[in-house]
């Protein structure tokens, strides 16, 4: 399997770093608009050996290229590194990533497009709508429902149901 991921950032060399330890993907490349293949190209590499990942740090743009992957009828994947704890009662969509010594806890739902990154904790019955990034080391406690596109900086804590249910 291929994985071809947009992106040539700090976020996207983060994730080719978690795809190579997983060792699922024969080969990684990276597609940048700073380098000399462009993002746009992306459709040259479509075949039924290659998923697609955007890594872009802006929450709205890598939702926006997510939809264009799929309208494209390309296969985007998810990234779950081994130390990460994920619950078996998760649910998790596809194109999320999550980090290492990260935790999605019992009843969660995490949308397409999420980053729960290292050390971030999403307790029990939380839901993440599409494009949140909880970002190092934030707690989402228990009974939130986060809004598409959040960003919860490193390190804050979101009390209890405090984005209700």
């Amino acid at each position: 399997m291929r994985l071809i991921i947009l992106g040539a950032g700090g976020y996207g060399h983060t994730v080719a770093d978690l795809a190579e330890q997983s060792g699922k993907y024969s080969e990684i490349k990276m597609l940048d608009d700073a380098g000399t293949v462009k993002c746009e190209a992306f459709m040259q590499f479509r075949n039924e050996e290659t998923v697609f990942y955007p890594a872009f740090g802006n929450n709205e743009l890598r939702l926006r290229w997510l939809k264009r992957l799929e309208e494209a009828g390309c296969a985007v994947c998810t990234l779950i590194h081994p130390t990460a704890y994920v619950s078996p009662t998760a649910k998790i969509e596809a194109g999320v990533v999550v980090l290492p010594k990260a935790v999605v806890n019992t009843g969660c739902t995490v949308r397409s497009g999420c980053i729960v990154n290292c050390g971030a904790i999403v307790d029990h019955g939380c839901v993440l709508e599409c494009g949140v990034h909880v970002c190092l080391g934030a707690i989402v406690k228990g009974e939130n429902h986060l809004p598409a596109c959040l960003k919860v900086e490193a390190g804050v804590v979101i009390p209890n149901g405090c984005y209700p249910l």
